[in-house]
């Protein structure tokens, strides 16, 4: 039995919760003491507990803003597979993922085996190591856009890391974004963010000066037009123009055909650099990420999550002439005391080779396929005006019309999507807590966990 704080909840958003229209129908499912019945069993005393803790201890008592759910999130004790488990012990069909990384399912053991192996040896050296060399071989063997590489800690660093270096190249100052796309938290890019800026309608951030993003120029997604007249008006100085090839953080929402392959002609013409933030899609769409799924070769890509199975990892990466201006072999200055973690490095080299040698993104696909086209006869049977978008282990319901840019997306119903998150969350299926991120679908996800959480869709929408 679940039990909720009425306080915590207006009545309206609480009628939500429960599929109820009316006070009636509310108080006809009051039980005599005055507690609100449901058919599932789920209490997270003791996560309101150590939100409250946390509050005290950790700005917002969550340590990324994307992780705060009202009136509180649940607080993760372990993960084996395709669940989640809390302090409370209730465990969760989970379809975050750690926000995409987790594809083999979590605790994998070939990772883990990788790992403790490494453990022995040590975690921390501070020099270079053959594992290094190793994974860098890998990744670009895969990436056709990919001569040299350089490792880093997190996706954030890859991008950042990435535009330094394409000012650096070129010797132009400007670069255009993605309106919704998001580049990580460095303050060039945090215009109009998508994932938690966007969920928390701040688009900017404070503290960040306004000459830092005057170089940061915009364009709407999928709208090759408004992207030539950009790229054309400012290419004396410009030097690059970032993508997410799908947004991942407000979306999924897909590129329309030709429009990656007509942004790479614009970008040759005009003698701009593409750099395709693959930090999602990467190993994600497939072995080759989005551009071998769409073929377009960009001059830069960025990677992370997935590379190191879920261990903190960041990559950036181009043509050689390009990567041989980062320092000690050229003057744009790029470093890190965890780049190239022995662990991480260790723990991505497992993960490639699993990947490839079983085959897993065809059965990931395939599971993608499935789960969409279950969910699109689920809304047309429930007579929904919503959607159901996606592409390849990646998926979500849109509460309006597909989105194919960020001011579309927008049009959604967020409070629609938040109260369903929650009556998602207590029938057992975790998903991410916002309109605005993408579903993901790992190797661990069996026929009962898809079947199981179609059921709770049917129920729940």
């Amino acid at each position: 039995m679940i039990y909720l704080n009425l306080l915590e909840l207006d009545l309206l958003n609480l009628l939500d919760l429960l599929k109820l229209t009316d006070l009636k129908s509310f108080i006809e499912h009051l039980s005599p003491s005055g507690e609100i019945p449901m058919t599932f069993e789920v209490t997270l005393d003791k996560s309101r507990q150590m939100y409250e803790k946390a509050k005290t201890l950790i700005p917002g008592g969550v340590s990324s803003p994307v992780r705060a759910i009202k009136p509180y999130p649940f607080y993760t004790a372990s993960a084996d597979g395709s669940k989640i488990r809390d302090l409370d012990g209730n465990e969760y069909i989970d379809y975050c993922l750690a926000y995409g990384p987790a594809i083999l399912g979590h605790n994998h053991p070939v990772i883990k085996a990788a790992i403790k192996e490494q453990l022995d040896k040590g975690w921390l050296y501070g020099t270079p190591t053959e594992l290094e060399v190793t994974l860098a071989e890998k990744v670009a063997g895969y990436y056709p856009s990919i001569d040299m590489l350089r490792f880093v800690s997190t996706g954030t660093e890859a991008t950042m890391s990435a535009l330094r270096l394409a000012r650096g190249f070129t010797r132009k100052n400007k670069f255009v974004k993605i309106e919704g796309g998001f580049h990580g938290a460095h303050d060039a890019v945090l215009v109009k963010a998508g994932s938690g800026a966007t969920t928390l309608g701040e688009p900017d951030s404070l503290g960040i000066p306004a000459n830092f993003t005057k170089y940061t120029l915009q364009a709407p997604y999928n709208d090759i037009e408004i992207m030539t007249s950009l790229v054309e008006k400012n290419r004396d100085d410009l030097a690059a123009v970032i993508i997410e090839p799908v947004l991942g953080n407000i979306g999924p929402v897909l590129p329309l055909p030709g429009y990656l392959k007509e942004l790479r002609k614009l970008t040759k013409e005009n003698d701009v650099l593409l750099i395709f933030d693959e930090v999602i899609t990467g190993f994600r769409l497939a072995m080759g990420g989005a551009q071998e799924y769409f073929g377009v070769v960009p001059d830069m890509t960025t990677l992370g999550k997935i590379i190191g199975g879920g261990m903190p990892i960041g990559v950036f990466g181009g043509r050689r002439e390009i990567m041989e201006m980062i320092a000690p072999s050229g003057a744009v200055y790029q470093a890190g005391t965890f780049s190239g973690s022995p662990c991480s490095v260790a723990a991505g080299i497992a993960m490639l080779d699993y990947l490839k040698e079983e085959n897993i993104h065809a059965k990931l696909n395939a599971t993608g396929d499935y789960m969409r086209a279950m969910l699109s006869e689920i809304v047309e049977d429930e007579g929904l005006d919503y959607t159901v978008c996606g592409i390849a282990s990646m998926f979500k319901v849109f509460f309006g019309a597909e989105p194919h840019n960020y001011q579309e997306v927008l049009k959604c119903d967020k409070e629609g999507y938040l109260a369903f998150f929650h009556r998602m969350l207590a029938s057992g299926v975790f998903l991410p807590p916002s309109q605005f991120e993408t579903n993901f679908i790992s190797a661990a996800h069996s026929e009962e966990d898809i079947e199981k959480t179609l059921e709770a869709y049917m129920e729940n929408l």
